[in-house]
């Protein structure tokens, strides 16, 4: 009996390590943040947080609304019933008092979304001339400006941009290929290789500037993109992805770019919709992006080509 005991007690916690195996520590940690936001707002109201129920849910998502996105809205409702389900409750989220209330919601906000800017050619350039002009070690120039043009050259996100080892690295004749281990659409771990060419301007090239980077810094394995302590010394500690954001609003405030509307995806957008500019197809982009569906990369393209087929370009005005 204590055997049998045992086995299922062992079985019980073998069970929830897969259960929270199953999202990435980012989204459970997103998840987490959403709930305690809710569990805040039935504290106030003298609420059950868990379980809940569709009614008080629904509630929460009206009060939310008055300040927040459809896309905020949706995104918490996700996050608390993933929350349920973890701690093994049942909470009905397709319940017609949830489901019509964000319907009523959506007409009434609308629900056309307004994202960061994306970092094109010439906020590149200017970030990279910038970075030039600072009177700072080649070290950390070199460090910054691959950072920003492998992260723009390569569609990244900036998680996968900082998780980026030396093993994962490939010079070949016609660039570089990197190996992602593991990305926001990717949590099996499947990975991808993402290869980028040359530039034909070495000022602005990733590759380039790369392994430069690489050459000063002496980095042979682990992280390739890390933190200085004071005095500019390398350390082995990987930056994080919100160095990348900071970096970047530093460098477009140095070159005179507002960059309040500028965010860690700017790198990630400005990329695809470059690439959608200069032609690419959508099927070309997400292969370097990894997105796995063309609603986001559509509307890059759309947004790319807002000026290419106007109806008034043949006004003769």
């Amino acid at each position: 009996m204590n055997e049998l005991t045992t086995d299922l007690k062992s079985l019980h916690e073998a069970t929830l390590n897969n259960l929270k195996s199953s999202k990435a520590n980012n989204t459970l940690r997103a998840y987490k943040s959403d709930f305690k936001d809710f569990g805040t707002f039935c504290v106030k109201h003298g609420f059950n947080s868990l379980p809940s129920e569709p009614k008080i849910v629904s509630l929460y998502l009206t009060h939310l609304s008055k300040n927040s996105k459809i896309s905020t809205l949706r995104r918490r409702l996700v996050s608390i019933s993933m929350i349920h389900k973890l701690k093994g409750h049942y909470l009905d989220t397709k319940h017609p008092i949830i489901v019509e209330n964000l319907m009523g919601i959506r007409r009434v906000k609308g629900s056309i979304q307004k994202g960061k800017k994306p970092i094109l050619i010439n906020h590149l350039k200017s970030i990279i001339n910038v970075i030039n002009e600072q009177k700072i070690d080649d070290i950390k120039k070199f460090r910054d400006k691959s950072i920003i043009l492998v992260g723009f050259g390569g569609g990244f996100r900036r998680t996968e941009l900082i998780s980026i080892d030396h093993e994962d690295l490939e010079f070949v004749p016609e660039g570089l290929k990197i190996t992602i281990k593991r990305s926001k659409t990717d949590q099996y771990g499947e990975g991808m290789i993402k290869g980028l060419p040359y530039f034909t301007n070495e000022t602005y090239c990733p590759i380039v500037n790369l392994k430069k980077w690489l050459e000063i810094s002496r980095i042979k394995s682990g992280p390739i993109f890390r933190r200085f302590s004071k005095g500019l010394s390398l350390t082995e500690k990987r930056l994080t992805d919100q160095s990348v954001v900071l970096l970047m609003k530093e460098y477009l405030n140095l070159a005179g770019i507002e960059n309040k509307n500028f965010a860690g995806h700017s790198l990630r957008s400005g990329f695809a919709t470059v690439a959608a500019e200069s032609g690419a197809d959508e099927r070309s982009i997400m292969a370097m992006t990894g997105h796995k569906t063309t609603q986001m990369v559509r509307r890059y393209i759309k947004e790319a080509n807002i000026f290419k087929n106007n109806a008034l370009n043949n006004l003769k005005i």
